[in-house]
């Protein structure tokens, strides 16, 4: 493939922005393609080189490139209205209405700008609510570029992950091993008293892709519920992927106080969310005393695509079309690796996918678990597949960042540039895609 424009155009981005890009996770070696459009399934870089697109913005793309009528629709309408206003409007209630009606824990909602935003404005309720400072999060979770969660380390020596960020931050935050509940049972018998919130991804979505063990958020919500702490759910990433429109929550069948939404739920457009009990959540200003605000929050335009993409949903069957394509994804890579390369872990949910380069497993290239990780406990690779994020970060990352992402460009098929990511499939693709993609694993893997 040639992609001398993009190289040009990176030469050109290195001399005005850190890194040449805007967001780290872009800077992929030698140097990122740049895209000049989308279409379908796939996108198309500035050199014309054309690839069938697995990373759908890093979640958002539920309909990957061409929007269904009435959500475009939907989008010009209040495009050709104005941009915004300082002033509320009546799309803003609408979508709340409609994530009320479908998501367990909303009763009420708060819009913001993005996953980021709203997992910061949920750490400072939760602390608002409870008059508590400490917050227990997940080794390996990942909940936006904030202070409270940028940390490392374990719960009695945790730091700051991150330049710029004060040790004194850290002292608040509890990293606690994911799918450990003899762990999180230690860390409320010692800090219990002091301890805000849990902060937990139901499941672990930028650390390769890692579910719950069978009972583990129940005994968070136990523990939560004895110690009068809250349980926030960050969904920014699984919110109207797993689960559909009641997300991973109701999935798993426990019902957090908070979730925090992003990607989807704004139908492409930058958003978060921070819903939950209506008594924790109207602790907001101006019903309460946690301020919170921004002038492009509830932003019609994103308003407008965020209802329009579930309300699609709910009508369209697009759930049933991505969670199949993602399963003979799954089913299709687990057979490769079992013909060439039987470590490996193949994992993901609903409409995510994503193959970890684990080092070990057992001698039987089939025992793995059909359609991707479940953490059965009957399944021969049960001790050896991840179970929180250390247990990735011990795979092959180098790999797949080195090797296998750029063979798999160079086949047209664009994935994560990382081990951790996770990658998705949308209602724009197609069987042909997925045909093309197992093409390419069979030949880089």
């Amino acid at each position: 493939m040639n992609h001398e424009r993009s190289r040009g155009l990176y030469d050109r981005a290195l001399s005005v922005m850190p890194g040449g890009v805007n967001s780290s996770v872009r800077a992929t070696m030698p140097h990122p393609f740049f895209i000049e459009r989308g279409d379908g399934g796939h996108v198309i870089d500035a050199d014309g080189n054309r690839y069938v697109d697995w990373v759908m913005g890093y979640g958002p793309l539920l309909y990957g490139h061409d929007l269904p009528d009435p959500v475009e629709a939907a989008i010009q309408s209040h495009v050709a209205a104005g941009p915004m206003y300082g002033a509320p409007t009546e799309i803003e209630v609408e979508h709340a209405e409609f994530v009320a009606r479908h998501v367990p824990s909303v009763e009420s909602i708060r819009f913001v700008n993005s996953g980021t935003e709203a997992t910061v404005s949920a750490v400072r309720l939760a602390r608002g609510h409870t008059d508590r400072d400490k917050i227990v999060v997940m080794q390996g979770g990942y909940h936006g570029a904030q202070e409270s969660t940028l940390v490392e380390g374990s719960a009695g020596n945790a730091h700051p992950s991150t330049k710029g960020i004060p040790e004194s931050f850290a002292e608040h935050t509890l990293p606690i091993p994911f799918n450990d509940p003899q762990a999180a049972k230690e860390v409320f018998a010692e800090h219990g008293d002091d301890i805000a919130a849990v902060l937990v991804e139901p499941i672990l979505a930028n650390t390769g892709i890692v579910t719950p063990i069978d009972g583990y958020h129940a005994t968070l919500r136990d523990l939560c519920d004895d110690h009068g702490s809250l349980l926030v759910f960050d969904e920014v990433i699984t919110g109207f992927r797993v689960g559909g429109l009641g997300c991973a929550q109701s999935k798993f069948g426990v019902t957090p106080d908070v979730t925090t939404f992003g990607k989807i739920i704004g139908g492409g457009f930058p958003v978060g969310a921070i819903g939950g009990k209506a008594e924790i959540i109207e602790g907001f200003t101006p019903a309460g005393d946690v301020f919170q605000s921004g002038t492009f929050s509830g932003h019609p335009v994103t308003m407008a695509a965020g209802k329009a993409s579930l309300e699609y949903a709910a009508e369209n069957g697009v759930y049933e079309h991505v969670n199949r394509l993602a399963r003979r994804l799954r089913e299709g890579v687990a057979e490769i690796c079992a013909e060439r390369a039987p470590e490996y872990t193949v994992v993901g949910t609903d409409s995510m996918f994503k193959t970890i380069f684990t080092r070990e497993a057992p001698d039987d290239p089939d025992a793995a678990c059909a359609g991707g990780c479940r953490q059965d406990p009957d399944c021969d690779r049960y001790d050896t597949c991840p179970k929180n994020g250390s247990d990735v970060a011990r795979a092959a990352t180098d790999r797949w960042e080195r090797v296998f992402w750029q063979e798999m460009k160079d086949r047209g098929v664009f994935l994560t540039a990382n081990q951790f990511e996770c990658q998705f499939t949308s209602y724009a693709h197609t069987e042909e895609d997925v045909d093309r993609t197992l093409e390419a694993y069979r030949e880089a893997i």
